[in-house]
């Protein structure tokens, strides 16, 4: 359980991961192992529907059900026939990948918040609903890059959408405290978990925990693998609160630290797996490399 500490440096590791991953026993079955709910992709971006769901099933879940436009399923079960098409029952949602915040319809607006605020589910939300997060009524993690902070923090009171310089890029490009204090304070803000990805990736929680992974390689640095990573955290998402609900309680923000944590180091050691000694890799490279990082941080 993530602490209260003003101040930390700890570096996130196997031996911390293996601490949050569920390995299935005799005793499980799908629905106890979790299902995640996906809306994902878009007509513009439909490769992220793709690349969310192989993260979400890479990363051991029980079940991955997804909603999105029709004519982005036939992609999702051409690659992953398994998944289930259409609402139904979830333990936790990923929303936002692949979806243009600027060009999303009034439609799709309002799907996203009824997910955020109708369905007190836990979620992870990336790319295109960032800018809603703070809508949401149950405990979430965002997951932006540097170029997305803004979208989440505008609608918390910090900064201006339509001014030229942005303060926030000079604090980001500054010391590694300073982009701590930046993750920090948004965590706070927000009420939820802030995921920063970067070379460090820096989780923060509301309550002040925070750690760095630095797990991965430059080679991440490519279209894709940020919703390879949503994929994932919704997965391990999906099993921990399937598990809070088995034990007749439900997850608190503060135990979705960790659950970040993981996912961005399995994402990471993904990312290093797939390229070998220093190869070039894609997203789908990632997501399928994702056991054997969950296999390392179990050998740890």
């Amino acid at each position: 359980m993530p602490g209260g500490h003003a101040w930390h440096s700890d570096e996130w590791t196997a031996q911390d991961a293996v601490r949050v991953l569920r390995v299935p026993t005799a005793d499980d079955h799908k629905y106890s192992r979790g299902v995640v709910a996906l809306r994902t992709g878009s007509l513009a971006y439909p490769g992220a529907a793709v690349l969310s769901t192989e993260g979400a099933w890479r990363a051991g879940v029980g079940m991955v059900r997804w909603d999105g436009p029709e004519d982005v399923a036939g992609l999702v079960l051409q690659r992953r026939p398994e998944t289930v098409l259409g609402a139904g029952r979830a333990d936790a949602w990923v929303i936002g990948s692949g979806v243009d915040a600027r060009g999303r319809g009034e439609d799709e607006t309002r799907l996203l918040r009824g997910i955020l605020r109708d369905r007190p589910l836990p979620v992870v939300v990336d790319a295109g609903a960032l800018d809603l997060a703070v809508e949401a009524t149950g405990p979430l993690i965002v997951t932006p890059h540097e170029g997305e902070l803004r979208e989440v923090r505008i609608p918390l009171g910090f900064g201006i959408d339509d001014v030229e310089e942005d303060p926030l890029a000079p604090r980001l490009s500054g010391p590694f405290r300073e982009r701590v204090l930046v993750v920090r304070e948004t965590a706070v803000a927000l009420g939820g978990v802030v995921l920063l990805k970067g070379a460090a990736t820096i989780v923060a929680t509301p309550g002040g925990w925070w750690t760095v992974v630095r797990s991965g390689t430059p080679w991440l640095a490519s279209a894709g693998t940020g919703d390879v990573l949503a994929g994932a955290a919704g997965a391990l998402l999906a099993g921990a609160a399937a598990a809070a609900r088995v034990a007749g309680r439900e997850l608190d923000v503060e135990e979705l630290g960790p659950i970040a944590a993981t996912a961005a180091w399995l994402h990471g050691t993904a990312g290093r797996i797939a390229s070998g000694r220093g190869h070039p890799i894609a997203a789908i490279d990632v997501a399928e490399a994702l056991p054997a990082a969950f296999a390392a941080a179990l050998a740890a």
